[in-house]
């Protein structure tokens, strides 16, 4: 798994190595997307791309590195803020590559990554150097030595206005070959779930989905899927489970080499 997946997981046991510093060109890369959003992937949006990346830098060196919380990023999402369509909302947690696939077939589907946020700084690395206000090319901090990592801190901004806004159907994609599938100390588990308005959405559909060939690990009858279930009822939620839904694994065969793990993240 490529340290730029455990990224865009936000799992906070993915540990970034001394190595890896800022991704060289970011204000290029940031400001080129900005713009390429607005041209091609959601025309019709109106932003102000350079004023994004201003809030952006302020936040980034507001703080020393490990101390960069969501607060600091406030006026950079208040920049930023969009509309988000009904009954497209998909949500998944390891199942990113079988989640990037699924959506780019069933286009309705709206993820994380669609949102103007998430499309700026996809698989994006940042830091600020210890002494002086500027970016850190040579070495960012771990995960485990920040509390507010500058990177968690944005994407757990991020994933809670996605979820907030969610509303009418929304599907949560899981992966059923594996212990935990449901892991409440993931994002989803620990920033989305709690997000999610029972009054704005009105069914919460999950699908768990088996490598090809097995095993069949979890499902909506047991394991960690069931206290995702319960969490749902006890809130309010309506909901809705299947296992291997037929479409989904028809379009397995179709479309990804399904062998054991290949595609589950």
């Amino acid at each position: 798994v490529s340290v730029t997946y455990c990224i865009m997981l936000l799992l906070g046991f993915c540990p970034l190595g001394d190595q890896l510093g800022t991704t060289p060109n970011i204000k290029d890369i940031v400001v080129g997307r900005c713009y390429n959003y607005m041209t091609l992937i959601n025309p019709g949006t109106r932003y102000e791309c350079e004023d994004i990346w201003t809030h952006f830098e302020d936040a980034v060196f507001r703080q020393p590195s490990c101390n960069v919380t969501v607060e600091d990023y406030r006026q950079m999402f208040h920049s930023m803020t969009q509309n988000q369509p009904c009954h497209r909302s998909l949500f998944w947690s390891k199942t990113r590559p079988l989640m990037h696939s699924y959506a780019a077939v069933m286009k309705h589907l709206w993820t994380l990554e669609d949102t103007l946020a998430g499309y700026m700084f996809n698989d994006l690395i940042w830091c600020r150097q210890q002494e002086d206000a500027d970016f850190d090319f040579s070495a960012c901090p771990e995960w485990s030595a920040c509390p507010n990592h500058p990177v968690y801190s944005l994407w757990r901004q991020a994933s809670q206005n996605f979820a907030e806004m969610a509303c009418g159907n929304v599907t949560v994609l899981l992966n059923g070959s594996i212990s935990n599938a449901f892991n409440r100390r993931s994002m989803f588990g620990t920033v989305e779930l709690d997000s999610l308005d029972p009054q704005r959405v009105d069914y919460v559909n999950i699908q768990v989905v088996a490598s090809l060939g097995g095993p069949q690990i979890e499902a909506c009858g047991q394991g960690s899927v069931v206290d995702l279930i319960r969490i749902l009822q006890t809130r309010g939620f309506l909901w809705t489970c299947t296992d291997n839904d037929q479409y989904i694994v028809s379009f397995l065969f179709k479309t990804v080499e399904w062998e054991l793990g290949c595609c589950f993240v």
